[in-house]
């Protein structure tokens, strides 16, 4: 038997989009901004800009001297928010077809996120 963990694929369409940005509502950053860098779909976390900074030894390479680099951590996707355009607050995100397509709009403001 293997002791592999499964990674289940996500349950629901991802909220958070590569580009967004968001607000850090739980944990030691809470109420930073900053813009998605990357979302992992199966893990459902995400790397927001100058957010969970961690110190990682790197080995020197041939392009780069190596040393302790600060690098931005994924956080969980729970503790994030969409910034809504219109009104710069935190809001939560729905969904709605408009001319056949599924996309996504700002629950505070009706607004739709591009």
């Amino acid at each position: 038997m293997s002791t592999r963990k499964k990674i289940l694929p996500p349950k629901a369409k991802p909220f958070i989009k590569k580009g967004d940005v968001v607000m850090v509502m739980a944990g030691a950053d809470k109420g930073k901004q900053g813009n998605v860098m990357e979302v992992f779909h199966a893990k459902q976390r995400v790397i927001v800009e100058d957010v969970n900074i961690v110190k990682k030894h790197r080995k020197p390479t041939q392009s780069t001297p190596g040393g302790i680099v600060e690098i931005p951590a994924p956080i969980h996707v729970s503790n994030v928010m969409l910034i809504d355009p219109k009104s710069g607050d935190p809001t939560r995100v729905g969904r709605k077809i408009v001319d056949g397509k599924s996309v996504r709009y700002s629950k505070k403001s009706g607004e739709i996120i591009k």
